[in-house]
């Protein structure tokens, strides 16, 4: 029996929780930075600084969901304090795709949607990033 499809638009569609969950830019950002990484592991304090202006909670918590959501892979090391190593899983390796095609897409199109949202008057967020 195949696997049943989501209806994006019910509102209880397990599909709009997924895209909820990595759709965000901190997701789209770390699992770039764990992809980059492959196939060597990277701790908390290096994905820290490769993905600038998240914070501590944010990045916990981001990398907290990803695990959850079998995206992520989470290593300890016993020590003093311990040490916290994350890659991607097969799973998160196969989201690297497409985000990669969005980031392009945003990449690519940002000047024309900053120009349309001068014209109208919103505020813009400032160009590519």
């Amino acid at each position: 029996m195949p696997a049943r499809r989501g209806d994006l638009f019910d509102p209880a569609c397990p599909t709009r929780r997924l895209l909820d969950r990595v759709g965000g830019k901190w997701v789209a950002m770390i699992v770039k930075v764990l992809a980059e990484a492959e196939p060597a592991e990277l701790g908390f304090a290096e994905l820290r600084r490769r993905v600038p202006g998240i914070s501590h909670k944010m990045l916990a918590q981001t990398l907290r969901s990803l695990t959850a959501d079998g995206l992520a892979g989470r290593r300890v090391e016993p020590a003093t304090p311990p040490r916290v190593y994350y890659r991607l899983t097969d799973l998160g390796r196969s989201l690297d795709e497409p985000l990669a095609a969005l980031r392009e897409w945003a990449e690519r199109h940002m000047p024309d949607i900053d120009d349309f949202a001068r014209r109208a008057g919103a505020p813009s967020e400032g160009g590519a990033g």
